[in-house]
C-alpha cells in the first residue's frame, strides 16, 4: 500500500499538479505493482519563501539579478 509524498514549491497550476498525481499513480502501479485503489499521493505545496538551498531561499534567488557575462 503505497504512500507516496512530494513536496514542491508553490507555483505549478492545478493541470501540472493533477499530472504530477497521475503520474506518481502509474508509476506507482507500473514499478512495483501496486493496486491503483491502495495507492495514496500526498503533495505538499511550501511557498518559496520558506524552501531554502545554502541559506538562500528560493524567493530569495529568483530575486537575485542573473548572472551575466
Amino acid at each position: 500500500m503505497p504512500l507516496i509524498e512530494v513536496s514542491i514549491a508553490v507555483g505549478r497550476s492545478p493541470e501540472q499538479l493533477r499530472s504530477l498525481i497521475s503520474a506518481l499513480h502509474r508509476c506507482a502501479e507500473q514499478e512495483v505493482g501496486a493496486a491503483p485503489e491502495n495507492t495514496t499521493v500526498i503533495l505538499r505545496e511550501v511557498p518559496t519563501t520558506h524552501w531554502s538551498k545554502a541559506d538562500r531561499t528560493i524567493e530569495e534567488r529568483r530575486s537575485e539579478p542573473a548572472a551575466g557575462p
